[in-house]
């Protein structure tokens, strides 16, 4: 997959995408929807998705609480599990965000990226102040040479399928619904920084990774599947996860710690992706490290039995 960060200036091979546009923020079930149904509209055109980085919601409400599922490249990594060919990601300055609803077809999509077709939800809008409709990208595609397919909503056992539904699974500790919606495990990613080792002290190593900009699960122990995406330790692992402020050492930011089962070896600096599977406990304050340290024996048989029977 090729990732391309604007619209101007592209090579012919990058232009003439079929296209799904949307943020696309988790990658879930409804978003696989308009992926599939844009990889069907132009047979023959290469399968791309449009997207915007960073999220408009963090330019226009910069002072929310942290509402992502995933970061820029925790996407991408998914987008490219299915099969899409090229990325645009688009950055969401003051030029772009200035453009009228007409403009950005003309301008984005028909100047620049010359798309064969286009496909988005039925709630979608764009331009500036969110004037235009999906209605109204119809009507600019039929005028400028580009067909428009709105997709149809998708929905699960619980209802539709919605970043916002996932988002409400994962706060109250329910990784499994938040997958049913998915179509994967909710996954965190990022770079193994050092932290204070106290885990490798108490006989059991974690990665530790920060959760930046993420929306945060519920704090606790989870069972968790984890990818090491380079290096020499490349591969899948089974472990355990503490995700949270860890009341016992008053952490002031939320990170995850996961312990990789039955691993050795060095993970600093290496992009993780940790799966959250069950959630096992919340977060505890113990009485001293040796309670601490045997309820972490106990979260870890509990988390391997779980991920046996997957």
């Amino acid at each position: 997959m090729r990732t391309l960060k604007g619209w101007t200036g592209l090579a012919t091979a990058d232009r003439g995408a079929t296209l799904a546009i949307g943020n696309f923020d988790g990658v879930h079930l409804g978003h696989r929807g308009v992926i599939e149904q844009a990889r069907a509209a132009a047979p023959g055109a290469p399968l791309g998705v449009l997207t915007f980085e960073p999220h408009p919601r963090q330019v226009f409400r910069p002072d929310a609480p942290p509402f992502r599922l995933m970061n820029a490249e925790a996407r991408a990594h998914r987008l490219e599990k299915l099969g899409v060919e090229r990325l645009y990601e688009l950055p969401f300055d003051p030029r772009l965000s200035e453009l009228s609803a007409e403009a950005f077809a003309r301008e984005v999509l028909t100047e620049g990226l010359g798309v064969r077709h286009v496909v988005v939800g039925p709630d979608f809008c764009f331009g500036k102040g969110r004037t235009g409709t999906a209605a109204d990208l119809r009507a600019f595609g039929a005028r400028m040479g580009f067909g428009v397919t709105i997709a149809d909503v998708v929905a699960g056992a619980g209802g539709r399928v919605s970043s916002t539904a996932i988002r409400d699974a994962l706060s109250e500790g329910r990784p499994r619904d938040a997958a049913d919606m998915l179509g994967h495990w909710h996954r965190i990613e990022g770079r193994v920084r050092h932290g204070d080792k106290r885990g490798r002290d108490l006989g059991y190593p974690t990665a530790n990774m920060g959760m930046d900009g993420l929306h945060p699960p519920r704090f606790g122990v989870y069972a968790v599947l984890v990818e090491v995406l380079e290096g020499p330790h490349r591969g899948s692992w089974h472990g355990a996860a503490s995700l949270g402020i860890r009341p016992m050492f008053e952490t002031p930011l939320p990170s995850i710690e996961t312990f990789l089962f039955d691993f050795a070896g060095d993970l600093y600096g290496t992009e993780l992706s940790v799966g959250l599977v069950a959630f096992l406990r919340p977060e505890i304050r113990f009485d001293g490290l040796p309670a601490l340290v045997a309820q972490m024996a106990a979260d870890c048989t509990r988390a391997r039995d779980i991920l046996a029977a997957l």
